[in-house]
């Protein structure tokens, strides 16, 4: 796959975005509801995490992690262990799940899926006037779940999805620089916006 590497700040040793995620979109018109319809033109790794968490090809996995196997791992530290961010939207499989599955057998070290958890969002209520929208929520909370038995500290290899703002990649990552097993912190995203 084609790749456009770039360099993310944050609270993390380094961290990197593989490839944007939509390369352009062209307004089709609107549908039924008034929401407006586009055609993406995605780059190749935005298309592969399109086609693996909306369209179900779990074959994807392994290649994406390929991608984060050749791109990303060589600039990086020692790594060992993954930790994919935990998704905002539970589904019967996680996309993210599957990628650091794969990309942990390649690199023959544990993921664990649980260590960070995401606690439900509490928004206050609301009190705009009628049409206007809340602000949008921050990266989320997370809490830590010690599942790493072993003693000793090692360093983590974060992985997402998808970087917008990066409040998610933030929040999740100053969670695991608390942690006493975590020496240091790599990050990484598939795509960003």
């Amino acid at each position: 796959m084609n790749v456009s590497l770039r360099p993310i700040e944050g609270p993390w040793t380094a961290g990197f975005t593989v490839d944007r995620e939509v390369l352009s979109s062209v307004y089709l018109g609107d549908d039924r509801a008034g929401e407006p319809r586009l055609a993406h033109t995605r780059t190749e790794v935005g298309e592969a995490l399109f086609q693996l968490k909306h369209r179900g090809d779990k074959s994807q996995a392994a290649p994406l992690a390929r991608v984060l196997l050749d791109a990303v791992v060589p600039r990086l530290g020692p790594i060992g262990f993954i930790v994919p961010v935990p998704p905002a939207r539970m589904r019967a499989w996680q996309p993210m799940s599957l990628v650091a599955r794969e990309l942990a057998l390649q690199l023959r070290v544990p993921v664990f899926e649980r260590l960070l958890l995401r606690m439900p969002a509490s928004r206050p209520a609301w009190d705009g006037a009628a049409g206007e929208s809340p602000a949008p929520r921050s990266g989320g909370v997370f809490t830590l779940h010690d599942e790493i038995r072993n003693q000793g500290f090692w360093n983590a290899l974060l992985i997402d999805d998808v970087v917008e703002t990066g409040a998610t990649m933030e929040a999740a990552s100053l969670v695991l620089r608390k942690y006493r097993k975590v020496d240091r912190l790599y990050v990484a995203a598939l795509t960003c916006r």
